[in-house]
């Protein structure tokens, strides 16, 4: 089983919603979260701070912790064909966009970052992740956890 560690920015505004358009190495295209992988000795904090910045060209502060999501995803469910079971943690903070211009991330899987009105995201083809971010910054559940989402129709791994 492959593991994983990431740091998610949920990052709303005026009614809408930070998205980044993932498009994978086959052109498959996912609206998702800014963020991604917590580096070996990074401190998730800082990593999300550094991933919005990758990924969007914005700076970001970080305003407080949403909560925390663990999930499995099973080999066939998998984006990458024969590949092992993956196990996602993935670490939520609300952010505040403070600076900066939206761009495509240079040289990364990234190719859009968008303001989204919340209502739209529904009807979006997205990762779980925009959910699980989206329940966690709506609802401020004090465990700091929801139900897993399913997956299916628009909502992917």
């Amino acid at each position: 089983m492959s593991f994983r560690l990431a740091a998610y920015a949920v990052c709303i505004e005026d009614g809408q919603l930070l998205l980044a358009r993932h498009v994978s190495t086959k052109g498959a295209s996912t609206w998702t979260l800014p963020g991604g992988r917590v580096e070996h000795g990074e401190d998730p904090f800082d990593a999300v701070i550094r991933e919005v910045a990758e990924e969007t060209g914005c700076n970001a502060v970080v305003q407080s912790l949403l909560g925390v999501d663990s999930r499995v995803i099973p080999a066939a469910e998998r984006a990458i064909p024969g590949g092992p079971e993956h196990h996602n943690v993935g670490i939520f903070y609300r952010a505040r966009v403070v600076s900066g211009q939206l761009r495509p991330e240079p040289n990364g899987e990234i190719a859009e970052s968008v303001w989204t009105p919340i209502p739209e995201v529904a009807q979006l083809r997205r990762s779980s992740l925009v959910d699980i971010g989206l329940s966690l910054a709506q609802g401020l559940p004090a465990t700091g956890h929801v139900p897993a989402v399913p997956v299916g129709g628009l909502i992917q791994h």
